[in-house]
């Protein structure tokens, strides 16, 4: 790095002119002080306070010795500053090479500010190394998801094109319902899209919450039902909320589809009540509950407490997270918790009015 040895040589040539430049001005001031004593006040000095032979080369020591400790100190204090600036240099050189993994050592002696740059650094890149992870696994995920509705329906409408199957009715149906389950995953992922980026738009006003998310339980019921999951509401419906009904809507949708595919059959409870000035909608299950492990990472797009279920049952991995994104987008936040029956309970919660108390 060429900028570095200047540097160096900068500091070392600064201090020791520095150094330099104090020692004469004491040496010059001090002749100076006795050339005007002796020119305007003569007799005030006596020649034995002039400096022998002997003093002067004891001074002239003193002076090149001052001047090697300065020079050994700059030295030394420019070591401390660009060893760890060479070294996060050399290493955003193999970042910009895509080694991602490169890291600077931390030097317990260096200086407070260089050895925050050099931490601040090696946080940047490892932010960026798991940047990086997760687009790659969003890639691989997306075109995983993507894969197999397009094989069904290219498959389908090939042999439709060379009439291996008949037009027949069913086969259409079937057709659909692929085109709708593609439909379903790209508006999740344009809805985490948006989040990501802050542009998730919502329409926020006051109303009843309880009577649009009625209007979902109604619609889930004999579904539900059929699967092995009774449907309970308590929902609270005197209680105004500041929210955008159709996202909410659609995160109890997610969180009841979850529910279907995951849990063990039993009754199902959706609440919606006020807890201080939070509105709280959750959704509890009868089992088999989740482990800390997985819960951790529960709402992460793309994760599945158990992958081999979850591909069966025809989950994409992307409804908690949407739901999560739903809960952000309203200044609120989403958790699981072990529940009072033996499973998990969803809890979706947002402040009731806006900062302010604007509806």
């Amino acid at each position: 790095m060429t900028s570095a040895p200047g540097l160096r040589r900068q500091i070392i040539r600064s201090l020791g002119l520095m150094a330099l430049g104090i020692i004469s001005l004491a040496v010059i001031g001090t002749y100076v002080f006795y050339a005007i004593a002796v020119t305007y006040v003569p007799g005030s000095i006596s020649e034995s306070w002039i400096p022998s032979r002997v003093e002067m080369i004891w001074i002239g020591s003193t002076i090149l010795i001052a001047l090697g400790v300065a020079l050994y100190v700059a030295v030394r204090l420019s070591r401390r500053i660009l060893t760890p600036l060479n070294s996060v240099a050399n290493s955003l050189r193999e970042v910009a090479e895509g080694k991602l993994d490169a890291r600077v050592p931390l030097d317990e002696q260096a200086i407070g500010e260089t050895a925050q740059l050099v931490r601040d650094f090696n946080t940047m890149a490892e932010r960026l190394q798991s940047m990086t992870r997760e687009r790659e696994f969003w890639n691989a995920a997306i075109a995983h998801e993507l894969r197999t509705p397009v094989t069904i329906l290219r498959g389908r409408l090939q042999g439709l094109a060379e009439g291996v199957f008949p037009p027949e009715r069913e086969l259409f149906e079937g057709l659909l319902r692929q085109v709708e389950g593609l439909t379903h995953l790209i508006e999740d992922l344009r809805v985490l899209s948006l989040n990501d980026s802050g542009h998730l738009e919502l329409q926020r006003e006051e109303s009843r919450l309880a009577d649009e998310l009625a209007v979902v339980l109604e619609a889930f019921a004999a579904s539900l039902a059929a699967s092995g999951f009774p449907l309970k509401g308590e929902l609270d419906t005197e209680l105004l909320v500041c929210c955008d009904a159709l996202r909410i809507r659609q995160a109890l949708m997610a969180l009841l589809e979850n529910a279907q595919k995951h849990a063990v059959p039993g009754l199902l409870t959706v609440r919606l009540y006020r807890s201080g000035n939070l509105c709280v909608l959750s959704v509890e299950d009868e089992g088999p509950g989740i482990s800390e492990e997985v819960a951790a990472h529960i709402f992460e797009a793309f994760r599945r407490g158990d992958p081999s279920r979850s591909r069966k049952s025809g989950g994409s991995g992307l409804g908690l997270a949407v739901v999560k994104a739903i809960a952000e987008a309203h200044g609120g936040s989403v958790t699981c918790q072990p529940g009072e029956r033996g499973g998990t309970t969803f809890l979706l919660s947002w402040p009731l009015q806006l900062p302010g108390g604007k509806p």
